[in-house]
């Protein structure tokens, strides 16, 4: 019998523990905007919904799930996360030359929040191999967009697949760059790490500054993401991307049917083997003399960075038609003789506005 994925025994578990809790959240769909609140195409489900779920399975008002049950507490949140998945159940497998450069990727300070509503399905999972999260071995994590029915709140919700627990993260969304809503993750983790008890974590937390905790454990996920929002063309191969499916009609209405299975998304093959050939080739180069007789500079691969540019109107009043256009500059093959086999990917954008 073939393994059954991580993700995928997480959500046969969730199912298990909240038994009908899937036929509740397409009800709750159902009655978007007529029996419950309205809430955004890019969110599939509010955790508000799934709050409701776990309190109603606690026997227990909600207002009550936080004295009565405090275990419970991350329920919602995990169950929103998995229920969002539950639909494509999409699992993202990054080349591995094309990870490690991703992951040491650093997020741009000035990078706007908006590129994060552009992942390719309702919720991903991404998974990160030798990766941890508190210490603990991280296998992957669930990302998927959340709207806050009492404030109107935008989150970018992390789900943090690791051996000890699965642990919610919220960033969340604003007018504000991705910089500044990371810091807000940094502080959350904190929280969470001292109400898990992980004093040693949240020492080594409060000791650095904020952007080398960032780095060091919520930024490399958040470049993996960034990667998925902004290089679709890198995702799966052509005539075969992923998407969020369309509701069918049935008797009882329109409704979504969940995938059979998980469907597994190879991330940047291309990119990949070009960065292999071009690594090989910087270590090992030779130093070739060059005209003159004079040695060539040594080849070497620079880090990669994040590359935007701001399309569409400045004109105030059409403010809604300007967007960011974010690209992955690859690492850049400096003195490497063969670099016309490495692909373009980062194209100049007519008209567009360089950030």
């Amino acid at each position: 019998m073939p393994d059954i994925p991580r993700p995928r025994e997480h959500l046969a578990a969730a199912g298990r523990l909240y038994k009908g809790a899937w036929k509740r959240i397409d009800h709750f769909r159902a009655g978007r905007a007529r029996e419950y609140p309205d809430w955004p195409d890019w969110c599939f489900i509010p955790i508000a919904a799934t709050y409701g779920i776990v309190a109603d399975d606690a026997g227990v008002d909600g207002s009550m799930l936080a004295l009565t049950h405090p275990e419970r507490l991350a329920d919602p949140a995990r169950l929103a996360a998995l229920a969002s998945w539950r639909i494509t159940q999409g699992i993202y497998r990054f080349d591995p030359a094309l990870y490690a450069s991703v992951v040491d990727t650093p997020v741009e300070r000035d990078l706007p929040c908006d590129v994060l509503y552009r992942m390719p399905e309702w919720c991903v999972y991404v998974e990160t191999p030798d990766r941890e999260w508190l210490g603990s071995r991280l296998y992957g994590f669930w990302a998927h967009l959340e709207y806050d029915i009492n404030t109107g709140r935008h989150e970018l919700r992390l789900l943090l697949d690791s051996e000890a627990d699965l642990t919610p993260l919220p960033v969340h969304l604003g007018d504000w760059p991705l910089f500044e809503a990371l810091e807000r993750a940094q502080k959350e983790a904190l929280r969470q790490s001292i109400d898990k008890g992980l004093t040693r974590w949240a020492e080594g937390l409060a000791k650095n500054d904020v952007a080398t905790g960032i780095e060091a454990e919520v930024g490399p996920l958040i470049s993996l993401l960034l990667y998925l929002c902004s290089q679709p063309d890198e995702i799966g191969a052509e005539g075969r991307r992923p998407g969020n499916p369309r509701p069918k009609r049935t008797k009882q209405g329109w409704r979504l049917f969940p995938a059979d299975k998980p469907s597994t998304w190879d991330v940047g093959v291309r990119i990949g083997n070009a960065l292999r050939r071009a690594y090989h080739q910087a270590e090992t180069d030779q130093q070739p003399v060059g005209e003159g007789g004079r040695s060539r500079p040594r080849a070497h691969v620079r880090r990669a960075h994040w590359h935007g540019y701001w399309k569409g109107p400045r004109d105030p009043e059409r403010a809604e038609e300007r967007r960011f256009d974010l690209r992955w500059q690859p690492p850049i093959a400096v003195n490497v003789v063969d670099t016309d086999r490495l692909p373009a990917v980062v194209r100049p954008v007519k008209g567009g506005e360089q950030s």
